[in-house]
């Protein structure tokens, strides 16, 4: 089995793992002005998708260009997160030569998808002796539909068709995707572990320890009730895709009753349709039912913006999205809040707003008197969770990828007795 690298690795971003230059894992873009794709453009026979955030399937339509085919498979949530990030794209850059796909490509997604439950087996073509691979989903505890992928290119066919054992491979290859090991509202961490020979493993928070999530919630919810009883706002930034319900799970628990903005509200009706993935799908259904889904029309985002309410909203790190109408809004009271909600990327308007108090407001650098405060409700797992889960593949050679500290996350596993690398980017191994 070789495998290539053409984005996410030693960096958060672009992830996109070739095998055998015939299975490509994930293809995602890295958001930035301007975005980064991988770094080059491949033709596999198919593709698997872990799950339905930009860095991992935001440049998948890029690959139906021309008369190129190759099957995407997913599971049902996954799929419809792609459309939904994808036609986001188009509106962001579809007028820009950067953006590498178009509407006629969005919609031949139709086409070639192939959509898969967790645990359930399935033949990928393509791969050694093009007897293709054995393909299996689990559940990664990430967001609703996130998967491991385990790729087992052990299979082929016989003369006659027949599913066979082939000689030319007897490798399994675990690629954890994003996952977290530790249950969140929103949905179960993983318990998957699956047999493998490689594991290509992500390493978000690989020197971070979560503080513990209760704590977290009990925290967050305090600001938000004391914000709110001196009679001020809470703007919470939130990701679309997962953390906004997640938010909206841990308000309901509270009884408090947000207002939500942005893709965030579509992306919780879509969630809706597929309570297979979640975790308590009766407490979402409570949860999206209390929630006010915002239109902004005839002024409401500045009523509500005055009006002494919860409101989530993205973008989760400032960049664009309704969240730009707010700020200004609530900036100058002392008494409003702004409570970041994930991980601020360095050069974002949030880290901005994180370190230094302050935010580019309609072409002017501008102070924040709001207060701002950062909570820990990330969807991936920490060191500790990082070094449980690979506890079971100490035999497995240890690929670490997708963070900003892979070489000495991989340095100590292999004190630690681990077969660990950090490969670089454009780097191939065989394996």
């Amino acid at each position: 089995m070789e495998i290539e690298f053409l984005g996410g690795a030693r960096e958060v971003g672009r992830s996109a793992v070739l095998v055998d230059d015939a299975l490509l894992l994930d293809y995602g873009l890295l958001t930035g002005e301007p975005p980064q794709y991988p770094i080059r453009d491949p033709e596999p026979d198919a593709v698997v998708v872990s799950h339905g955030h930009l860095d991992h399937v935001g440049a998948v339509p890029a690959l139906l260009k021309g008369s190129r085919r190759p099957t995407v498979h997913w599971t049902p949530p996954t799929a419809e997160l792609a459309r939904t990030l994808a036609r986001d794209t188009l509106k962001l850059h579809g007028t820009s030569p950067l953006c590498p796909f178009s509407q006629e490509h969005v919609a031949r997604l139709g086409e070639v998808e192939d959509r898969h439950g967790y645990a359930e087996p399935f033949e990928v073509c393509g791969g050694p002796a093009a007897g293709g691979y054995e393909v299996t989903l689990f559940d990664a505890g990430h967001i609703p539909g996130s998967a491991h992928v385990l790729v087992d290119d052990s299979v082929g066919r016989s003369p006659t068709g027949d599913r066979t054992k082939s000689d030319n491979g007897d490798t399994r290859l675990l690629y954890t995707g994003d996952f977290h090991t530790d249950d969140q509202r929103l949905v179960s961490g993983t318990t998957a572990r699956p047999d493998a020979d490689i594991v290509i493993c992500e390493a978000t928070y690989a020197d971070v320890c979560h503080e513990d999530r209760r704590r977290v919630e009990e925290r967050w919810i305090e600001r938000v009730r004391t914000t709110m009883w001196e009679g001020g706002t809470v703007v919470a930034p939130a990701f679309a895709i997962g953390r906004t319900q997640e938010m909206l799970l841990v308000a309901d628990a509270a009884d408090l009753h947000p207002y939500v903005d942005g893709m965030g509200v579509d992306v919780t009706r879509m969630l809706r349709q597929y309570p297979t993935f979640l975790r308590d799908p009766d407490a979402f259904g409570r949860a999206t039912s209390a929630a006010r889904f915002v239109t902004g029309r005839d002024g409401q985002r500045e009523r509500i913006a005055g009006d002494n309410e919860l409101i989530v909203t993205t973008s989760g790190m400032l960049a664009g999205g309704p969240v730009r109408s707010y700020l200004p809004a609530i900036r100058a009271n002392p008494t409003n809040a702004v409570t970041l909600t994930g991980y601020q990327v360095a050069g974002t308007p949030g880290r901005e707003l994180q370190d230094h108090g302050r935010m580019e407001i309609d072409g002017r650098v501008r102070p924040v008197s709001a207060a701002v405060e950062s909570y820990d409700f990330s969807a991936h797992a920490d060191r500790g969770g990082l070094e449980s889960f690979l506890g079971d593949y100490a035999d497995a050679r240890v690929m670490i990828v997708h963070g900003d500290r892979c070489e000495p996350f991989a340095d100590d596993l292999k004190k630690a007795g681990f077969d660990a690398i950090a490969p670089e980017l454009g780097e191939r191994i065989d394996a």
